[in-house]
């Protein structure tokens, strides 16, 4: 026993011998477009030192493969390990980096010091640290296409058309989730964080080899997540801070009315769930402010503040495969606060400049005001703008929504940069989609939030739950609402949709909603069931007939039908379908 612990003795000086020499360490599978984490033995310093270490040291990461090359920010990571230690010191320094490359990567650090210089634009800024003109190289290689969630079919990415695709598969992306509750982070298991949520209903949804940290904490949100994979929704809505908000119970701070220096555990934390959701194939539909505090930060300028926030949100957590960065709930001016709120300029600044520090060029989005003048208002100067991908709808009038998500999807078509299109939050305020128990079959949000949406081009939908909204801790509360979004997201996913658009000028009676490709396709939607007419204008040729339950997915018998060029086609809502709506696929039988 004493020869054996000299050696156990032995091996650990050689160990910490070798750990003192070595400036890094790289930890991952090496597999295209899955993430790498490398850790560099830097400083050592803490969280509330004068010397703030989240301001006045910056480590950038320049990783090049050929002709590729891209800068990704790192940042200060207490021990390494501050999920499960809790630590708010440290030497760790880390960079996140998801390559989406094989072959030999080389990387190169620059680490600075000086005051203020984590949010300096000039890359010379301040003056070099103890880990500066680091280099190290390492391979990448094949995507595992077996692997679960997004690992096995890539980021999400804006392709310049009104739908995400996956970069791995191509597979285009429709989302269909949950947008309460938007304090979803406010969770008890959180280190320094009001404990709003627990999730207990969700405990026993967690699986055997999920994660966990400090001993079992995590699991109640952890299975709540795996219950919403479960019911195939693939989307979170969340604030990363509402400090003066709703719930103002989430920040990223070590505390709630600090601003320049961050909770190391807490977001390691929060990061161990993000990878959770990557592996479930789970949207991050990060939102980054709420209506009542996008002046919180630097009075709505993007200054040392916002820029601080962005970086860090960047470093930590921009390397997931499915991230939204959504620049604010209710962002700009709303009229129950007299115009107080961010001005376009304002807006279009902390844009652009988290479009430049984002090395994954993630979605960007804005979340709208309900009325109308407002929604127009703030949201027409963002059309075109090469740091906007989208537009997050809030419409408080369900009957609205088919024609408002229409005017944006064909609004931005026409400035050359076509927007996805979301539908993220319907009204009342009060009401939302409401529970089961009071609204077992969500007619209403169906018909004109879910199928509405979808029909004008629309690229998803989240459900908000009103008052319930902050309270909401058992998802199996709209167990029917999540069945529904996914009969219809099942279905639009199996139409060549970056091909087709909305056709409505083809109804000529009844209440109904067409989208189409001309000659090929023609989705026709009766919303109150009944009849209508179509004018399949230049089709001709045979087409199959099927009829569809919208609620449950379900598929009648097909028949067929010859048409002539220009001629008209009457569709009766089959009595044998149950509900109020019916949904008729005509497609071209070669």
């Amino acid at each position: 026993m004493d020869k054996l612990f000299a050696v156990l003795v032995l091996v650990s000086l050689i160990f910490q011998s070798c750990e003192k020499e070595l400036k890094y360490r790289i930890e991952g599978r090496n597999i295209c477009r899955q993430p790498l984490n490398i850790t560099f033995y830097g400083p050592k310093t803490d969280e509330a030192l004068a010397d703030n270490p989240f301001l006045n040291f910056r480590l950038n990461v320049l990783f090049i493969n050929g002709n590729d090359s891209v800068i990704v920010p790192g940042y200060f990571a207490a021990d390494g390990n501050a999920a499960e230690t809790g630590a708010i010191s440290g030497n760790k320094w880390k960079v996140k980096f998801t390559p989406n490359k094989t072959g030999t990567w080389k990387f190169e650090t620059s680490f600075r010091y000086g005051e203020n210089v984590a949010v300096a634009d000039d890359p010379d800024a301040g003056v070099p640290g103890e880990l500066d003109g680091l280099k190290g190289e390492f391979n990448i290689y094949e995507a595992d296409l077996s692997a679960p969630g997004f690992y096995g079919k890539g980021r999400l990415q804006y392709s310049g058309k009104h739908y995400l695709h996956h970069a791995q598969t191509g597979e285009i992306f429709l989302k269909g989730g949950t947008d309460s509750p938007e304090n979803f982070l406010a969770y008890a298991d959180f280190d320094n964080t009001l404990p709003h949520h627990r999730y207990a209903s969700h405990v026993a949804d967690w699986k055997a080899g999920d994660p966990v940290w400090q001993n079992d904490k995590g699991k109640g949100i952890i299975g709540a997540l795996n219950y919403l994979a479960g019911e195939k929704m693939n989307v979170v809505y969340m604030l990363t801070m509402n400090v003066l908000g709703d719930g103002d119970d989430v920040y990223p701070w070590t505390n709630r009315n600090e601003r320049y220096r961050f909770d190391c555990s807490k977001l390691d934390q929060w990061d161990l769930v993000f990878d959770h959701m990557d592996r479930l194939g789970i949207e991050t539909h990060f939102v980054l402010s709420e209506n009542e505090n996008q002046l919180l930060l630097d009075a709505g300028f993007t200054d040392v503040q916002r820029k601080l926030y962005y970086r860090e949100l960047v470093a930590r957590f921009s390397h997931h495969l499915g991230v939204v960065w959504n620049m604010g709930e209710e962002n700009g001016p709303a009229p129950w606060f007299d115009s107080l709120g961010q001005t376009v300029k304002q807006r279009q600044t902390m844009a652009a400049y988290l479009r430049k520090i984002d090395p994954y060029k993630n979605l960007i989005v804005f979340h709208t005001l309900p009325s109308r003048p407002e929604l127009k208002d703030y949201s027409e100067p963002m059309l075109g703008k090469d740091y906007v991908d989208g537009i997050s709808l809030q419409i408080g009038n369900v009957n609205e929504i088919h024609e408002k998500v229409k005017y944006w999807v064909n609004r931005s078509t026409e400035t050359g940069r076509p927007w996805v299109v979301n539908m993220d939050e319907i009204g009342p305020w009060y009401s939302g989609v409401l529970p089961d128990a009071l609204d077992a079959n969500h007619d209403t949000t169906r018909v004109h939030a879910l199928w509405g949406s979808l029909m004008a081009g629309g690229a998803g939908v989240e459900w908000y739950c009103g008052r319930e909204d902050l309270k909401l801790d058992d998802f199996r509360s709209r167990a029917n609402m999540w069945e529904q979004t996914r009969a219809a997201l099942d279905f639009f996913k199996k139409l060549p949709l970056n091909e087709m658009k909305s056709a409505d000028e083809l109804i000529l009676k009844g209440s109904a909603w067409c989208f189409a490709k001309a000659d090929q396709i023609y989705v026709v939607y009766l919303a109150e069931g009944g009849t209508a007419e179509l004018n399949m204008k230049g089709a001709k040729g045979s087409y199959a007939v099927t009829w569809i339950n919208p609620a449950k997915g379900e598929r009648m018998d097909g028949s067929s039908v010859l048409m002539e060029a220009g001629s008209k086609l009457s569709l009766v809502k089959p009595s044998a379908l149950k509900s109020i709506d019916a949904l008729a696929l005509l497609t071209k039988v070669e």
